[in-house]
């Protein structure tokens, strides 16, 4: 098919319904006036891919092979650039880059960015990740660089709140107490000093209204939605690119 305007490339599939959502939110937050105003787009949804957390715990394969094919998929098809809908996916976006050479938006600094502008004076941001994306570290150095101090919950908070509730999301469950999971984590951080949240999972917005409601929230995939359409988006006709 010919196109002759920038697609956006979402390599996704982790999970799938975080994939879903972020498509639906990107359809839902561009200003376009009829479909031909929306941005065109190429998706890549391997649910195969090798889990990102347990592979940086060492208790998995890297999931970067089966990324690599993806993104690589995706510059045939003509993706202008990729959106990666998972922040523990991003502790391989240098791997990926180097591999392939594709533009890969950068999740962690929009979501820094945003949770920043959330108010007046925002110095100490939460985070609610997995462990991997903590292991990793990307939010604490996304962060020395714009000069934030990221606040994480405790180990035993992780466990029993955060990453159950990921974990509930990911297996279809019941979304009523992963959505007070959540919302407790949020006040254990506003306890610690953060003045806004980042919602820093793909399948955390999905349960963070109680959350939102202790503390200003970011929404990561918000975030990232709002990059790519800074990207690839232009007012007016179709063909204005």
């Amino acid at each position: 098919m010919r196109r002759t305007r920038p697609a956006l490339g979402i390599l996704g599939g982790m999970g799938p319904l975080a994939t879903a959502d972020f498509y639906r939110r990107l359809v839902e937050r561009t200003p376009a006036g009829s479909d031909q105003g929306h941005l065109p787009v190429l998706m890549w949804a391997d649910p195969a891919v090798p889990d990102r957390t347990s592979a940086l715990l060492g208790e998995g394969p890297t999931p970067v092979p089966a990324l690599v094919d993806g993104a690589r998929w995706l510059q045939q098809a003509g993706a202008s650039c990729v959106a990666i809908p998972c922040n523990t996916a991003h502790a391989y976006v240098e791997q990926l880059s180097k591999a392939t050479g594709i533009e890969v938006l950068d999740m962690i600094q929009a979501a820094l960015r945003a949770a920043a502008g959330k108010a007046p004076g925002v110095e100490k941001v939460g985070v609610l990740a997995t462990r991997g994306t903590r292991l990793a570290g990307l939010y604490e150095r996304a962060g020395a660089r714009l000069g934030l101090n990221v606040i994480q919950v405790s180990g035993r908070v992780q466990r029993e709140y955060v990453d159950a509730a990921i974990h509930s999301v990911k297996q279809g469950s019941c979304l009523a107490g992963p959505e007070q999971w959540i919302a407790s984590a949020a006040e254990i951080l506003k306890q610690q000093g953060a003045q806004v949240a980042v919602a820093a999972c793909t399948e955390i917005p999905l349960i963070s209204g109680a959350a939102a409601r202790v503390l200003p929230l970011v929404d990561s995939t918000d975030a990232l939605v709002d990059a790519a359409l800074f990207r690839l988006w232009k007012p007016g006709s179709s063909d204005s690119f």
